[in-house]
């Protein structure tokens, strides 16, 4: 099963949040490469629930897909910040998936952290330039983040 890594802004949606609501909409992703990914994720898959754009950014837990990609409502609507004039509902460039609760950890593993440990040279996440929202994560490096928690 592949793994996956998310980012989110905890202003928009948090571990925290998540974990109160059990599931929400995974929605706004404006990349072309990170939809495809996202697009691809399949119900059951876990990925690594990461805060982004925040005063201390790292991994905050894990969550798993519950519904598979389908066209993303933020798109269409006027008065959301995700909102694409380009959109309509016959053709919608961007998807969102439904998302659960699974874990949250004891605290963030931050980049530095991340950075450190055995094991996660070539994680997407900590390339450089690489600013995507959503990345594969291989079996590796899920077990060697696991073992940061």
């Amino acid at each position: 099963m592949p793994y996956w890594l998310m980012k989110s802004e905890p202003d928009v949606l948090s571990a925290a949040t998540l974990q109160r609501l059990h599931q929400a909409r995974w929605d706004g992703v404006r990349n072309y490469r990170a939809r495809n990914f996202l697009r691809s994720r399949q119900a059951d898959e876990l990925f690594f629930f990461y805060h982004s754009s925040c005063s201390r950014p790292g991994i905050a837990g894990i969550g798993r897909i519950v519904r598979t990609a389908y066209p993303d409502p933020s798109a269409l609507d006027p008065r959301s910040p995700y909102f694409d004039a380009r959109a309509s509902t016959v053709k919608n460039p961007w998807s969102a998936v439904d998302v659960e609760f699974v874990e949250a950890f004891a605290g963030i593993i931050d980049l530095a952290c991340l950075r450190s440990a055995p094991g996660l040279a070539k994680l997407p996440l900590l390339q450089k330039g690489s600013r995507l929202s959503v990345m594969p994560v291989d079996a590796g490096e899920w077990a060697a983040v696991l073992a940061l928690r």
